[in-house]
C-alpha cells in the first residue's frame, strides 16, 4: 500500500487537515488510483472525477452515522480508499477480492449494494422518511450523476420529494457524461447551467467584503444569509428553477474540484429543514490527462500501461459487440428502415461506427431502458425496423415494456442483448445470467443465441425477414469462429456424432460443450454435441429424436437453472425415460471474478463439464 495512506487514519483525519493538506491528498489519491487500477482494471475516469467531492463528503458529514448513498457506485473507489480499504485495492475486481461497487459485506460505510443507475434518490428518500418516523437525526445524502438523472426512476423520486418533504441532500455530480457523452434535453439544460459556475464564489466574496465594513458588517452578513434565496436567484439567473419547482432547495452550480467551496455548500445544506439539491460540476478523468481526453475509454478499462494508457493485452479478434455493430451497419446500407436504439451505451454495444455513418437513424435515449423499448415499439408500429442494443443486466429494467408494449402488440422489435451470461469482474449486479429465464415466459417472443460470430450475423439477417419480436443474446468478449453453417428453418445444429450421450448447448456454451466432448473422447466416451440456436421456437423434433436414441442428455447454458434452457428441455421430455442433466448457474447471485474463474468454480468450464458427464454415465 502507498506509504501515505499507512501514515493517516481516514476518514477521521480529513476533518483535522488544512485545506492545503487536503489539496495534497487529492494528488496522492489520484496517483494511487492510476497506479492500482492500471494493474487490475476498473472504473477509473468516474472515480478520478469524484476525488474532491468524496473528500468534502467525509469532511462535512459523519458516516456511517450519516447515510451516504452512491448512485450506480462505479465512482466509489475514493470512498473505499478513505474508509480503510487501501490495502485491498490490489484485489479490486479479482476473485474473492474487493468489489468495484459498494458492498455491505465489505464495510459499514457501504450502505447498499448498488450497480444499476437512477436508484439513489429513491433510496435516500426512503431512508429519510424512516428516520423521521423513528425520530432520529442523521443526515441522508444521495449522490447521482447527470447520466443517471436521465433514468425515469430518478424523476419518479424527484416527483415524490415534495410529498414526503423529508430533510435530505441530493448531490448532482454533473460531468456531462454517463459512459459516453450525454445528449438530450436534460443534458442541454444542465449544460447551460454549467455556464453559471459562480454562485458559491460570489457569495463568499460578497460576505468577505461586506463583513469587513466596521460595526455594521456582521449584521449585514446575517441579513444576507436570511435572504439567501433572493441572492441565489439573482446570481444564477434562475437556472435551478426546475428543481425548485419540484420542491427542492437548489444550490449551484458548484465547482466540484474546489474542496473549500464544496464543504461550505454542504454545511449550508445541512441547515435546511427540507430536501436540498446541490449541483456539482466535475470533470471525468480529472488529474490523469489520458483519461481526461478519453473518458469513455477509461470509464471501465482493463489493465493498462499508466504511462501511455494502452491496454496491457487486447485480442486482435473482434468482440461480439464489434461483430454486431459492423453487421448492423451493413444491414442499414441495404435497408433504410433499419435503425439502432441505445440506452447510453452506443460505444459499449458496438454502435459507434453505426452512429457515425447513420446519425439520423441512431437514437441514444439516455439511461432509460423502459423508454427505449416503448420508443422502439412506436417506430415498429409504423414500419421501421428498430434494433435495441442493451446489456442483458440492464434490459431487466424494461421487462414490463417488453411484455406489454412490444410482445403483446406482436411488433417486430429486435432486442440485441450484449453481455449476456457471466460478465466477470463487475459481479452480482452485472452478470447477464437471467435473460433466458425472464424472456422465455413472454409470449410471441422469438429467442436465439449464436455460438460464434458468423452465426450472430446470420441471426441478424434472419430478423430482417421476420415480422415478430426477436431477442438475440450474446456474451461479452471475443467472438470465436467455429464454423460457417447456414441457419435452417429454426432448426438446431448437430456438431459432433457420439454413441454414449447427447450434449445440448446454447450460445457461448457450445464452445465449452465441444471441448468437453473432446476431453471425454480421451476417456473412451463419445458424445453428440448439438447447438440449440433457438430457445423459442425450440427444435422439439430433434430433441425428441435424441431422447429416443440416448439414455442421457446433458444441457449446458450460461444462464441460471431456474426457468432456463435446460428446464425447457426437461418439460419437453417429462414423459420420456431419458435422463436429462442440467448444467447451469445456480439460482444465486454470482460474485465477481474472471469468467474463466467463475466457470471453473461453478462447473461450467469444459473440464468440469466433462467430469460431470463422466460421473453421471459411470453412475
Amino acid at each position: 500500500m502507498n506509504k501515505y495512506f499507512k501514515e493517516h487514519k481516514f476518514p477521521e483525519e480529513i476533518k483535522l487537515m488544512s485545506m492545503d493538506d487536503l489539496e495534497l491528498l487529492t494528488y496522492e489519491i489520484r496517483d494511487f488510483l492510476v497506479e492500482n487500477v492500471s494493474k487490475t482494471g476498473g472504473h477509473l475516469a468516474s472515480s478520478l472525477g469524484a476525488v474532491e467531492l468524496t473528500i468534502a463528503l467525509m469532511r462535512a458529514f459523519n458516516p456511517p452515522e450519516d447515510k451516504i448513498i452512491w448512485d450506480v457506485g462505479h465512482q466509489t473507489y475514493v470512498h473505499k480508499l478513505l474508509t480503510g480499504r487501501a490495502d485491498e485495492f490490489r484485489t479490486l475486481r479479482q476473485l474473492d477480492g474487493m468489489s468495484g461497487f459498494p458492498k455491505q459485506k465489505e464495510s459499514e460505510y457501504d450502505l447498499f449494494d448498488t450497480g444499476h443507475s437512477s436508484t439513489s434518490i429513491s433510496l435516500g428518500l426512503g431512508l429519510a422518511a424512516a428516520r423521521d418516523l423513528q425520530n432520529e437525526n442523521y443526515n441522508v445524502v444521495s449522490i447521482i450523476g447527470d447520466g443517471a438523472l436521465t433514468g425515469g426512476m430518478a424523476f419518479e423520486a424527484l416527483n415524490n420529494v415534495v410529498n414526503v418533504n423529508s430533510r435530505m441532500i441530493i448531490i448532482l455530480n454533473d460531468n456531462g457524461m454517463s459512459i459516453s457523452r450525454n445528449n438530450g434535453g436534460l443534458s442541454s439544460y444542465l449544460g447551460r447551467m454549467r455556464g453559471t459556475l459562480k454562485y458559491t464564489s460570489i457569495k463568499k466574496n460578497v460576505k468577505k467584503r461586506i463583513g469587513s465594513v466596521p460595526k455594521i458588517g456582521s449584521t449585514m452578513v446575517t441579513g444576507i444569509h436570511n435572504t439567501k434565496e433572493s441572492i441565489k436567484h439573482a446570481v444564477i439567473d434562475d437556472s435551478g428553477r426546475f428543481f425548485e419547482e419540484l420542491g427542492l432547495n437548489y444550490y449551484g452550480p458548484i465547482d466540484g474540484h474546489n474542496i473549500e467551496d464544496l464543504c461550505e455548500i454542504m454545511e449550508v445544506a445541512k441547515e435546511s429543514t427540507g430536501p436540498v439539491l446541490i449541483h456539482v460540476c466535475t470533470k471525468k478523468g480529472k488529474g490523469y490527462s489520458i483519461a481526461e481526453k478519453n473518458p469513455d475509454i477509461f470509464h471501465g478499462i482493463g489493465p493498462f500501461d499508466p504511462s501511455t494508457g494502452k491496454l496491457v493485452s487486447k485480442s486482435s479478434n473482434p468482440s461480439y459487440s464489434a461483430v454486431f455493430g459492423r453487421k448492423l451497419t451493413e444491414m442499414a446500407a441495404q435497408d433504410t428502415h433499419v435503425v439502432a436504439v441505445s440506452a447510453a451505451m452506443l460505444e459499449g454495444t458496438g454502435l459507434k461506427d453505426f452512429a457515425a455513418e447513420y446519425p439520423d437513424r441512431t437514437y441514444d435515449v439516455g439511461i432509460a431502458e423502459p423508454h427505449a423499448v416503448t420508443f422502439a415499439a412506436g417506430m415498429a408500429k409504423m414500419g421501421i425496423k428498430p434494433y435495441v442494443a442493451i446489456y442483458s443486466t440492464f434490459l431487466q429494467r424494461a421487462y414490463d415494456q417488453i411484455m406489454e408494449d412490444v410482445c403483446l402488440q406482436n411488433l417486430p422489435v429486435v432486442f440485441c442483448l450484449d453481455r449476456a451470461g457471466a460478465v466477470g469482474a463487475d459481479g452480482e449486479t452485472h452478470q447477464g445470467i437471467y435473460d433466458l429465464s425472464f424472456l422465455s415466459s413472454i409470449p410471441n417472443l422469438l429467442i436465439m443465441a449464436p455460438k460464434d460470430g458468423p452465426e450472430l450475423e446470420k441471426m441478424l439477417d434472419l430478423t430482417r425477414a421476420l415480422d415478430v419480436p426477436c431477442a438475440i443474446r450474446y456474451p461479452r468478449g471475443t467472438a470465436p469462429v467455429i464454423n460457417d453453417a447456414p441457419l435452417n428453418d429454426f432448426k438446431s445444429e448437430k456438431l459432433t456424432d457420439g454413441d454414449d450421450c447427447a450434449i445440448w448447448a446454447i450460445g457461448s456454451m457450445v464452445a465449452n460443450a465441444i471441448e468437453a466432448a473432446e476431453i471425454l473422447s480421451k476417456s473412451g466416451i463419445s458424445a453428440s454435441v448439438y447447438n440449440a440456436r433457438f430457445l423459442r421456437p425450440m427444435d422439439e423434433e430433434a430433441i425428441r429424436n435424441c431422447a429416443s436414441v440416448y439414455n442421457h442428455i446433458f444441457t449446458i447454458e450460461d444462464n441460471i437453472l431456474s426457468g432456463g434452457f435446460g428446464e425447457s428441455i426437461n418439460s419437453l421430455l417429462v414423459n420420456e425415460e431419458t435422463k436429462v442433466h442440467n448444467i447451469a448457474w445456480p439460482d444465486k447471485y454470482i460474485e465477481h471474478g474472471t469468467t474463466a474463474q467463475l466457470y471453473e468454480r461453478y462447473g461450467l468450464d469444459a473440464v468440469s463439464i466433462a467430469e460431470r458427464i463422466k460421473k453421471e454415465l459411470e453412475r
